[in-house]
């Protein structure tokens, strides 16, 4: 069953593939005997409607305690990551500073100015 990213997309079957490992961490005997935990790889230069150039995407879940917890966990990971994928940045428009700001700037810096030298120590023939 292809993994649905919208109503539009989906990923193939074929470019994804699950491994059922061990996990990792705590666990006592279970995790020594049973492969809880899924390797996701998706091949994402071989999906076109992603954007990038990026070979294999490798997702390991093993945060939940049971196979399917942990396949729907990485599937629902992957979703998460290609949907930010396919969001197209926005193009930043460079500004310039507005004649009034650069006033305020200006007037800042010799008020801070007149500040510092009276500040100073004064001469005797001032």
């Amino acid at each position: 069953m292809p993994v649905e990213i919208s109503r539009s997309l989906a990923i193939p079957d074929e470019l994804l593939e699950f491994r059922a490992v061990r996990a990792s961490g705590p666990g006592g005997q279970n995790v020594n005997k049973v492969s809880n935990a899924v390797e996701l790889r998706f091949d994402a230069a071989a999906w076109t409607p992603l954007p990038t150039a990026a070979g294999m995407i490798v997702i390991d879940a093993q945060r939940l305690r049971s196979l399917e917890q942990n396949r729907a966990d990485a599937i629902e990971r992957l979703v998460t990551m290609v949907r930010e994928a396919l969001v197209e940045p926005k193009v930043r428009r460079p500004t310039r500073p507005t004649r009034a700001s650069k006033e305020r700037r200006l007037a800042s810096k010799a008020r801070d100015a007149r500040t510092k030298k009276l500040r100073r120590p004064g001469r005797a023939d001032d």
